[in-house]
């Protein structure tokens, strides 16, 4: 077998922090670099966000119709976060992993965990944290997407979701955007070249020694 002949398996990719952190736009950095790489777009019930595209964005669908997808098994992972309901559609990461591709998550402790146990060889996990609390609190505010009451609810919840951090498989400290998207990069790249992920490696070898 030649080189061409080695092919992988996808990963999936999930950056998980508290709100404001800045996982949100350090997935959209990586997307515009890593052409191998494509979002999960997730199912919601929340509102849509002014300048959000329905199918782009989210799927915003109604509770009933969310309640449907969870009693068909048709999502990886699904929680409520906030009063609102989210979940990852299952066809598509699977069609997406087979084929070789990698899947990025934009998604929480609650979501990770379940992904977990739905496809863990194939899961790669990194934490996103603010340099300091002082940070967080001002990118929610400045952001302007919530209300005052809303964000003193994800402040309140901060401290919790900080607390998952040892579950992840890695850590970034999101100080410089540019700095944190080149470090998550570096983890898919490294990921990518597991040797449990690589299709055909043992009859390279094979192929090497017999030469």
């Amino acid at each position: 077998m030649s080189v061409e002949g080695l092919g992988r398996r996808g990963l999936a990719l999930v950056l998980s922090s508290p709100s404001g952190a800045g996982k949100t736009s350090i997935a959209r950095g990586l997307l515009a670099q890593e052409p191998e790489l494509e979002m999960s777009v997730s199912v919601t019930t929340r509102p849509m966000r002014p300048g959000e595209v329905d199918g782009k964005d989210y799927y915003f669908v109604s509770q009933t119709e969310f309640d449907r997808l969870v009693a068909a098994n048709d999502l990886l992972e699904h929680a409520t976060v906030f009063g609102n309901s989210y979940g990852s559609p299952r066809a598509r990461v699977e069609a997406t992993l087979s084929a070789g591709r990698d899947v990025l998550f934009d998604i929480d402790w609650q979501g990770t965990q379940a992904l977990s146990g739905k496809i863990k060889p194939d899961l790669v996990t990194c934490f996103i944290l603010p340099p300091s609390i002082d940070a967080l609190r001002q990118r929610l505010t400045t952001r302007a997407a919530d209300s005052p009451e809303v964000i003193a609810g994800r402040m309140a919840k901060a401290a919790s979701e900080l607390s998952h951090f040892p579950e992840y498989d890695y850590v970034v400290v999101n100080e410089n955007l540019d700095e944190s998207i080149a470090q998550v990069r570096a983890i898919l790249v490294a990921e990518r070249r597991r040797r449990e992920r690589v299709k055909g490696l043992v009859e390279f070898v094979r192929g090497l020694q017999g030469d």
